[in-house]
């Protein structure tokens, strides 16, 4: 056997000691920059914001132990084309997992969480909103949205929406009062057109939303209602008792109407009458005259 020189010998030591090295720098550098951190958020929910940078974002992460390098993180998610990609919202890690895998979520918009179906009805107010929606969102502050709803009765959709869990007052809001006003812009002209201003009309609307027991009965009301008021006739519905003591229409809405009641305040359907009843199963019953009206109270309600 031929012995190995001291030559030889010292390439091999420096040889092992850079694989050593290599495989050291590797470790090091998967240990402190790539693998999940000792204190990693499981089940933890971390918000994106509206508008967040990639720079941002990975400022966030780190601040909340998702990821160990900005650096690594920021350059992950620009290889997988993402800086432009950043959406707002919600995400959760219900286990640790390493930048690789936060990166790509977050370009994928995988969240793990899921959105909160809330419907609010039509007809709902402010209130009805609140009570609403407060139970379902963490981060709903109910004094913010009754300052940021406060002028704006009758002017929020009621919709089916789809919230993240930490969604704020503010975004709902705008959710609500942005539908609003994507729902009536179709219809300003035809709101021109009828003389009225928008006002009257989401107000009117709004009054039928109380009063109305199905889309039936819609038009029929509506066209009552304007005929009490070109009349001098207070309203007196039950829907909002200012009406019992003063002519005309309310100031302001007193809920959210939806659509179908506001096209019904815009485009009522015309009658002789003045006065209507629903009986305790929702039939409405009609009359032209005050006389008719208390025989259709006496022969339907007082039974």
């Amino acid at each position: 056997m031929k012995p190995i020189l001291a030559e030889e010998k010292t390439k091999i030591h420096y040889s092992s000691y850079y694989v050593f090295s290599i495989i050291l720098i590797v470790f090091l550098g998967y240990h402190f920059l790539i693998s999940p951190t000792l204190n990693f958020p499981i089940g933890k929910i971390i918000t994106v914001d509206q508008g967040a940078s990639l720079r941002s974002l990975s400022r966030e992460l780190k601040n909340q132990n998702v990821i160990r390098s900005r650096t690594i993180f920021e350059s992950l998610a620009i290889l997988d084309g993402g800086e432009k990609r950043i959406l707002p919202g919600d995400y959760i890690f219900n286990e640790k997992i390493s930048v690789f895998e936060v990166a790509r979520r977050i370009v994928k918009v995988d969240r793990g969480i899921q959105e909160v179906k809330i419907t609010i009805p039509e007809g709902f107010n402010t209130n009805d909103i609140i009570n609403t929606i407060s139970p379902k969102l963490v981060n709903f502050d109910k004094n913010i949205f009754i300052t940021l709803a406060k002028d704006k009765e009758g002017y929020l959709f009621p919709d089916t929406y789809f919230f993240f869990p930490s969604a704020k007052a503010e975004y709902v809001y705008k959710m609500m009062h942005d539908n609003f006003l994507k729902k009536i812009n179709p219809l300003l002209s035809e709101i021109n057109s009828s003389g009225k201003t928008l006002n009257q009309i989401i107000t009117m609307a709004s009054i039928i939303e109380g009063e109305a027991k199905g889309d039936n009965d819609r038009g029929v009301i509506a066209g009552i209602l304007w005929n009490r008021i070109n009349k001098g006739i207070p309203l007196q519905v039950d829907a909002d008792l200012w009406t019992y003591k003063n002519k005309g229409l309310p100031d302001h809405p007193i809920s959210n109407p939806g659509i179908e009641a506001i096209k019904s305040a815009i485009h009522p359907t015309s009658s002789v009458y003045f006065f209507y009843l629903h009986d305790d199963v929702g039939r409405i019953y009609y009359a032209k005259t005050f006389a008719e009206h208390r025989a259709n109270i006496k022969k339907y309600l007082t039974q």
